[in-house]
């Protein structure tokens, strides 16, 4: 359902029921010797990680505006009905008259037909963050730009394994999101091929973030697990939740933490201090800042990448390099 009325305020676009932050100038129907509306879908406001591709995406909308075009933010409140929200937005983006679209591919079965029916509308789209080259393909989009989810995985299964980690638990707090479900396969497979085991603890996206929820499924899984000496969760809220989980056992056991993503300090203070071993780090400021910029570059003056696709990560942030990430982190781009 498209909202019937908008309310600008302090250069914010607010949706009735949906967050609509315009990071330049109000959008308007441009054509690309005026300047191009670009729809930049994302994801909910609270989320850590997706303030942090935001920033990126308003540091490339200055040349958008520079150019007389515009980006506007689109957001579900939540992710409770992440797919169906997520469509709805993509249709939000086409009746406003998106001329450049960018969008994670999260949940394909939900979202697929709506990006087709984007680029049917002759709105050039650019895949971010989630679905990988192989949603590009499927949709028709331009390319995409983000991390390889399962590299990551299995980047983060080396690492593991480097220090002597074999039986791990996956937190996945997103069961159905492309992103997440990768991910764990990616750690399955690399320990799985040395001997070594993968349990997965599955809780509903609505408990992404929740710190209590997390911590104390954690524990338990722990405690039910005895053998278990590494966990690795999908964010960075998640691994607080994981390490005051693992706090918990003292020194009963010695219990290893990785993350994906370090999109808040307390993640690489751990790393510094020695008590998360290390965090995959896939780079959302560049996602933002790259996806934003790509779209825009090729409805503007018909540029288009060689190289297809542009990744962003995986990379490992460890205690070897943690100092370089800390800068990073204290202004908000890591």
């Amino acid at each position: 359902m498209i909202p019937k009325r908008i309310i600008r305020t302090a250069g914010i676009v607010c949706a009735a029921s949906l967050l609509t932050a315009a990071l330049g100038m109000p959008a308007t129907a441009a054509s690309t010797t005026k300047g191009v509306s670009v729809f930049f879908i994302g994801g909910k406001p609270t989320d850590p990680f997706w303030s942090i591709v935001k920033k990126g995406a308003e540091a490339a909308g200055k040349a958008v505006t520079a150019a007389g075009g515009s980006v506007t933010w689109l957001g579900p409140q939540n992710y409770d009905s992440l797919g169906a929200d997520v469509a709805a937005l993509i249709r939000q983006a086409i009746f406003s008259k998106a001329q450049a679209l960018v969008v994670p591919d999260w949940v394909p079965a939900a979202e697929d037909a709506q990006i087709k029916a984007a680029i049917k509308a002759h709105i050039p789209v650019v895949i971010v963050n989630a679905g990988g080259i192989e949603a590009a393909k499927a949709t028709g989009a331009l390319t995409y730009v983000g991390t390889d989810e399962n590299l990551a995985g299995i980047a983060a299964e080396k690492h593991f394994g480097a220090h002597g980690v074999k039986r791990v638990l996956c937190v996945n707090t997103g069961p159905g999101n492309s992103n997440y479900e990768s991910r764990c396969a990616g750690v399955k497979a690399g320990i799985e091929s040395k001997g070594g085991v993968m349990k997965t603890l599955w809780m509903d996206m609505s408990k992404f973030g929740d710190i209590n929820a997390v911590k104390t499924q954690v524990q338990m899984k722990l405690k039910n697990n005895r053998d278990l000496d590494g966990v690795i969760t999908m964010g960075a809220d998640d691994a607080d939740s994981a390490a005051a989980a693992i706090t918990s056992f003292g020194k009963i056991r010695k219990i290893s933490l990785g993350s994906f993503d370090l999109t808040n300090k307390s993640v690489v203070n751990r790393i510094d201090a020695g008590t998360q071993l290390f965090a995959v780090d896939q780079q959302p400021y560049l996602q933002g800042y790259q996806a934003t910029s790509i779209v825009w570059q090729y409805v503007q003056y018909g540029i288009k990448p060689a190289t297809s696709p542009l990744l962003t990560g995986p990379a490992i942030v460890d205690k070897s390099n943690v100092h370089q990430a800390k800068f990073g982190s204290s202004v908000g781009t890591r």
